[in-house]
């Protein structure tokens, strides 16, 4: 930003009425000019950055810590807690990159990558499909059974490697797919027939369909869950508006006091830190059981003390850094699937995070854009080894909402802190002790929000139309009654290929997909639709309302200054789907 604007940036209050400074003992208070405490392009102070980035961090940090512990058992490490801390600090290098990445050059809207939950089916599909030096009888290092005679010395101690390499092909090959449909703008010719009848279920589903790892973390402890949650609601909702007088010396003199309304900017970090100081309290106390068979062990804050221990100090994740992938047809043809679901995800997130952060829809080249960036990261973390890709998260979309900060600048802080606390690995491997409990009722009241911005999307749609009815009913029930289905009666699916079975099986499974697929059928087929009753005249207009569209659009979603300037120069650039000068006529 400009010298003049960071000197008066600092000499009074940043946007919003979070905070205030009085002069003693004259006190002012300010009027709330707008509902966000910070937007897209707003710079908070170097302190609330860090501050609002490190929430980012602890929101995503269960879900990115959480599928890599899913991981370590068709990868056969239990046990080696070693080898879970390096995976998990290099899911969050790679996420890091990926989130550096999609806001700088990407869609350009706060948004967080992470581990992506649809690359889990065909990641361990291919992992049991490997074979590798452990006898049947063996299953992890140190876990033999009784009648066998292998010792632990006679079992590599790196055989899981044999299994990532084979993942890490697939994702980076299958990745390639993302980065075509975006680069050649596949995914946004669809976007001018996309309204908010394809939209709300998508994104409804994206948090609804997470209900089970909520529920699974959460379900560890009820009573921890809920205090988690009580905590957030609490200072998000409640205590919003309550400030907080903190210190502050100037430089020449004269003291001042900075009214802060800590509630409202950290709902959820505050709620994290106090569930999980409580947990740790009676953990010590002895309050919880002692065995993992009992119902509250998992609240506990040592469950997982031995990553900590094991951690190394430092630690640089590097490309290959578990050997030479491997790809094999029938693992990219299986993992394609899942590059697919994560597409329709993102595509609904951009959507979310965009409504939240109180910004016009994104356009065709920035849609474009996202795909493709996602696709760079998807193929990154697959190199780096992360037995997974990286996806949009939608609890960091819900947590705009939550805390009203939208800015790009704290999320790009937040990417810098993953990459940071990923090299140092005692830091890193510290948050994987907190309970299951505690990530499970932020999950709940973040997951909830993401649902409710998916069904805030039908204001624009007439809802007394009964051919809208349908459209959105029918969308959201199979959404969530096939994927249901189809776990329960898998081998029911059989294409006649391994492979084929995979695909259909994961794209089955995958609830926002579903909805999307059949929101988006239902919606441009079925006749006597207006743009008026569908909803796509007030949608397109939706967004800011004190700035003209194409401005705004130009402002939120145009790449960094030189880079702009520069494609701009250049008339070729406007027929590459991915730069911000090529436009397609949206449909009225």
């Amino acid at each position: 930003i400009p010298v003049e604007n960071e000197i008066e940036m600092h000499t009074k209050p940043p946007l919003g009425s979070h905070i205030e400074v009085i002069n003693e003992p004259n006190l002012k208070k300010k009027k709330v000019e707008n509902e966000l405490l910070y937007g897209v392009t707003d710079v908070p102070p170097w302190y609330m950055c860090i501050l609002l980035g490190f929430q980012h961090y602890l929101t995503m940090f269960g879900s990115t810590v959480a599928v890599p512990l899913i991981l370590a058992g068709p990868l056969g490490i239990a046990n080696n807690n070693v080898a879970k801390g390096q995976i998990i600090s290099t899911i969050f290098f790679a996420s890091g990159i990926s989130t550096l990445l999609q806001t700088l050059i990407g869609n350009r809207l706060p948004i967080v990558q992470g581990a992506a939950f649809s690359f889990l089916t065909p990641a361990i599909a291919i992992m049991n499909s490997v074979s590798d030096p452990l006898p049947s009888n063996v299953t992890d290092i140190g876990n033999t059974s009784a009648s066998s005679n292998v010792t632990t010395s006679s079992i590599p101690a790196d055989f899981w490697k044999i299994r990532m390499v084979q993942v890490q092909g697939a994702i980076m090959v299958a990745s390639c797919t993302q980065v075509f449909l975006g680069l050649t703008g596949l995914v946004g010719l669809l976007m001018s027939r996309i309204g908010p009848l394809t939209i709300a279920p998508t994104i409804t589903l994206v948090g609804l369909g997470l209900f089970g790892p909520a529920g699974d973390f959460a379900g560890k402890h009820w009573g921890i869950s809920f205090l988690t949650m009580f905590l957030i609601i609490l200072f998000s909702q409640h205590l919003r508006d309550v400030v907080v007088p903190l210190p502050r010396f100037k430089k020449h003199g004269g003291k001042r006091f900075v009214r802060v309304k800590v509630f409202r900017l950290f709902p959820v970090i505050l709620a994290v830190l106090i569930a999980w100081m409580f947990c740790g309290f009676l953990t010590a106390a002895g309050a919880f059981p002692a065995s993992s068979q009992q119902y509250g062990y998992f609240a506990r804050t040592d469950v997982r003390s031995g990553v900590l221990a094991d951690a190394a100090w430092f630690r640089f994740p590097y490309p290959g850094q578990w050997g030479v992938p491997v790809v094999t047809a029938s693992g990219v043809l299986g993992m394609i699937s899942g590059v697919l679901a994560s597409i329709i995800e993102s595509i609904g997130d951009y959507y979310a995070c965009a409504r939240l952060s109180q910004v016009p829809p994104p356009p065709t080249h920035a849609i474009n854009r996202g795909v493709f960036t996602e696709g760079i990261g998807c193929i990154l973390a697959g190199a780096l080894g992360t037995g997974n890709g990286t996806t949009s998260y939608s609890e960091n979309i819900g947590a705009i909402g939550i805390t009203k900060v939208g800015s790009r600048r704290v999320v790009q802080t937040g990417a810098v802190i993953m990459l940071i606390l990923a090299v140092i690995g005692k830091f890193g491997a510290l948050f994987t002790t907190i309970p299951d409990p505690v990530a499970g009722g932020m999950f709940c009241v973040m997951f909830g929000m993401i649902a409710a911005v998916g069904m805030s999307s039908l204001q624009f749609v007439d809802l007394n139309s009964s051919r809208n009815l349908l459209v959105m009913g029918f969308s959201i029930f199979m959404g969530v009654a096939l994927p249901e289905w189809v776990r329960k009666n898998k081998t029911v699916i059989a294409t006649g290929s391994v492979e084929g079975d995979q695909i259909v099986l994961v794209l089955l499974q995958t609830g926002m997909f579903i909805a999307g697929v059949l929101g988006f059928v239902l919606d441009n087929t079925i006749p006597a639709g207006t743009p008026e009753e569908r909803g796509l005249i007030a949608w397109l207009g939706s967004g800011s309302q004190k700035e003209d569209s194409a401005t705004t659009d130009k402002v939120i979603y145009d790449l960094p200054g030189p880079l702009q300037r520069g494609i701009e120069r250049v008339k070729g650039f406007r027929f590459f789907p991915i730069c911000p000068t090529f436009r397609i006529p949206r449909r009225n």
